[in-house]
């Protein structure tokens, strides 16, 4: 008699692997997130950085809901990196444009 209920292993490993993704990619994307708005918003830099961090809160819970909600963990690494990915280009651009200006 079964109640639906999945307690194997591999189940507990891919809720491990997305609890993971979700604590490290959710962090990086944020922190990327900050870095890149805190570059690019047209405050004062006090302010841009405050907002940023802001900001950040809720990219963050955005991407753990989306590594809990993705079909697979497969799927939510791809498209975790994907973002995380263009920002760290985007924030090396800022930092070669600031570096030779």
């Amino acid at each position: 008699m079964g109640t639906g209920r999945r307690t194997g292993r591999g189940y507990r490993a891919g809720v491990a692997g997305r609890v993971l993704l979700a604590i490290v990619g959710g962090y990086a994307l944020a922190a990327l997130a900050t870095a890149v708005l805190s570059l690019t918003l047209p405050l004062e830099p006090a302010e841009a950085v405050t907002a940023a961090t802001l900001l950040s809160f809720t990219v963050m819970a955005v991407a753990v809901l989306f590594v809990f909600v993705a079909r697979s963990l497969r799927v939510a690494t791809l498209w975790l990196a994907l973002p995380v990915g263009a920002l760290s280009l985007g924030l090396w651009v800022l930092m070669r444009a600031g570096a030779s200006a």
